[in-house]
């Protein structure tokens, strides 16, 4: 649905990038907080440079989210004029707030900028609940951590290829997200 609004906003960026509805691609939220246990130092070093992806992504879905927001009061504002000018050409003979109420929230074009709202919402709270899992797994971390600082994981000693371990790490979510992802379908 290409075109101008009576605003001058393009519809289809409307509904797909200045809005943000589009879903963000780089976002795996199941492989982002998978902890491996056996890597504990590399999920650290991971750890904070994940929450501020998210909470980059949070501030962007709130922007988003305000902005349908303030579209859907546009919208309005424009269908409210428009009645007020012209009653007759929505099927009013008497002009009451009620009345053009109800004409505006059937309107297509409210639909349609109410739908973007509920979109861009739906986004936003993915991504505060995403942030405050992010969150959980930093005290994760920190437990497991304690826990292995008391031995509770101990075994024999052997040195670490850091670079080789991050990569089998990569493979093992994966796999394992794999695996979840066909037992859920």
């Amino acid at each position: 649905m290409a075109g101008k609004s009576v605003i001058g906003i393009e519809k289809t960026a409307q509904t797909n990038d200045s809005l943000g509805t589009n879903k963000n691609k780089d976002m795996n939220y199941e492989k982002d907080l998978y902890i491996d246990d056996q890597s504990l130092e590399l999920e650290w070093l991971d750890q904070s440079m994940l929450f501020m992806k998210y909470a980059r992504y949070l501030a962007e879905t709130r922007r988003t989210t305000d902005e349908a927001k303030q579209y859907i009061e546009i919208v309005k504002a424009e269908l409210d004029k428009a009645i007020r000018e012209n009653p007759g050409d929505f099927g009013l003979e008497k002009v009451t707030d009620k009345a053009i109420d109800a004409i505006i929230i059937t309107d297509k074009k409210y639909k349609e900028a109410y739908q973007i709202y509920l979109e861009a919402k739906y986004e936003s709270d993915m991504a505060s609940n995403a942030v405050a899992a992010f969150n959980m797994r930093k005290e994760a971390l920190e437990n497991l951590v304690k826990l292995n600082g008391q031995q509770y994981f101990s075994g024999p000693k052997v040195p670490r290829d850091i670079h080789w371990e991050r990569e089998e790490k990569a493979k093992r979510t994966e796999s394992k997200i794999g695996k979840t992802l066909n037992r859920n379908r």
